[in-house]
């Protein structure tokens, strides 16, 4: 019964990873690419070291898979955000049937600043009451 669950574990983990690999091939530019590459990619790795644990049944393996499962979880989206970040600074343009760029109206190419927005908002001085507290 184990040997099934492996199979299925290490067989759906190539799957995902097969299909990470193809999105790189067929998606148009840097983001999309590096969306497929993070969530089928990480995904794949997750289901396979899933099989490996299962596999060698052995405590010691199976913390340490569950160990690279917790840091490809947490790492893969932010390496993925870093590298989409700094392909969108360095220039590297996006497909033609991009509908929005939120990045757009908020980078400075010149300067490379990018503001959040947040620059425009003025913290609004708390109101007072007759009895000197604020409102709520």
């Amino acid at each position: 019964m184990i040997e099934i669950l492996v199979s299925v574990l290490l067989l759906v983990g190539a799957a995902f990873m097969v299909l990470a690999a193809i999105g790189v091939l067929r998606l148009p530019d840097l983001p999309t690419r590096m969306h497929a590459t993070t969530k089928a990619g990480a995904l794949g790795a997750m289901m396979t070291m899933g099989g490996v644990a299962f596999y060698f049944g052995d405590s010691t393996v199976a913390a340490r898979a569950v160990a690279i499962v917790i840091f490809i979880f947490l790492t893969a989206p932010i390496a993925a955000h870093v590298i989409g970040r700094a392909g969108y600074f360095t220039g590297t343009k996006l497909w033609a049937g991009t509908i929005k760029d939120e990045l757009q109206e908020r980078y400075d190419p010149v300067t490379h600043k990018l503001n959040s927005g947040l620059e425009e908002l003025k913290p609004e001085q708390p109101t007072r009451t007759g009895k000197g507290t604020s409102n709520q």
